[in-house]
């Protein structure tokens, strides 16, 4: 005997992600509480938080690359200064705008920069073809210095 199951209908949020937005907002400012779809609302707010660690860990990433560029990759460094350059200060920007909305991302961007480091010197020896022996593992920078917008690892003469 099979038991009967009731197909459920799809909720708003599955229907119409924008829509779903709105009602919410609404809901919230007239304090409608108990209405609310707790489960998906609770989601996305756990969501927004995970996406700025993602945006500041991929700037960090980024940005410990150029630096690494413009530190190691001597063949390319005097054609390609100007552009890894506004690139640094485009990825130091990014992360201060996200550190300005959520000061408390610091200590995220502490505990992730050793790895976000190690993923970016792999996308520079891949790029760059250098011996990896030429590259530490570990940064020879530190955050403050990446972070700081007078502070680069090669100027040019």
């Amino acid at each position: 005997m099979n038991p009967e199951v009731t197909p459920t209908q799809p909720s708003l949020y599955d229907i119409d992600f924008q829509c779903w937005i709105e009602q919410t907002a609404t809901q919230l400012r007239a304090k409608d509480f108990s209405r609310l779809d707790l489960d998906n609302l609770i989601e996305e707010i756990e969501s927004l938080g995970k996406s700025d660690k993602r945006a500041i860990s991929s700037s960090l990433m980024r940005l410990c690359e150029h630096l690494l560029k413009l530190q190691y990759w001597q063949s390319e460094r005097q054609v390609c200064f100007r552009g890894w350059d506004l690139e640094v200060t485009n990825f130091r920007l990014q992360i201060q705008a996200l550190l300005n909305d959520s000061p408390s991302l610091k200590n995220y961007l502490s505990e992730k920069f050793v790895s976000e480091y190690s993923k970016a010197r792999k996308l520079f020896l891949k790029a760059s073809q250098l011996n990896p022996s030429l590259v530490p593992q570990v940064p020879e920078f530190t955050l403050e210095q990446a972070l700081d917008e007078d502070w680069l690892p090669w100027q040019p003469k």
